[in-house]
């Protein structure tokens, strides 16, 4: 009897547990899918785009501007769910088979750098974090003008506006300025 009982109430705890474990695959199976994360380039110092199209630059502008608005998200690369600053120049990029880091540190030494002057549509500017004690490049946008108004450039801002904005470079940015390189030449 003694060994019935004991049988019995393992039983009824593996059965307890496969009630519970059901439940659980339930409701990890009723949730939204994760993000697919797009195919990120290794880390070498050497991503420059010999493009022959010419307006290159100009379509990577373009098709970055209708991404305007999109929601900012940290650690996230697709318009579906948002984009950090890297996902964001990652996605854009990637619509065009260019394959750049997923981090903006991995931007550093990256392509040709060029004088802020200098700068073109379709360059990108790098910036270090939000954290004014860290120097490392934090934050990363793309160039869209550049002309008698001053430099503007395309980026997934944690700021006030937590989205996809253009920003005209002001002091608040200078203050954190590294440098702008050039990936399409």
């Amino acid at each position: 009897m003694y060994l019935f009982i004991f049988y019995w109430t393992d039983f009824s705890r593996v059965l307890c547990m496969r009630y519970y474990l059901s439940i659980l695959a339930v409701v990890l199976l009723s949730c939204e899918p994760r993000p697919v994360l797009v195919k990120t380039a290794p880390v070498t110092d050497t991503v420059i785009v010999r493009q022959t199209d010419s307006t290159l630059p100009q379509k990577v502008v373009a098709f970055a501007q209708t991404l305007i608005g999109t929601p900012y998200n940290y650690a996230c690369c697709a318009p579906s769910t948002g984009f950090d600053c890297s996902g964001f120049i990652n996605y854009v990029f990637h619509h065009f088979d260019i394959e750049v880091p997923r981090s903006s540190v991995d931007f550093t030494n990256l392509g040709t750098e060029v004088v802020l002057e200098q700068t073109q549509p379709g360059d990108l500017i790098l910036f270090t974090g939000t954290n004014s004690k860290a120097k490392a490049v934090g934050h990363i946008g793309l160039i869209v003008s550049n002309d008698t108004s001053g430099i503007s450039f395309i980026h997934s801002s944690s700021g006030i506006e937590q989205s996809v904005i253009i920003t005209r470079l002001n002091d608040r940015y200078m203050n954190r300025f590294v440098k702008v390189i050039r990936l399409m030449k």
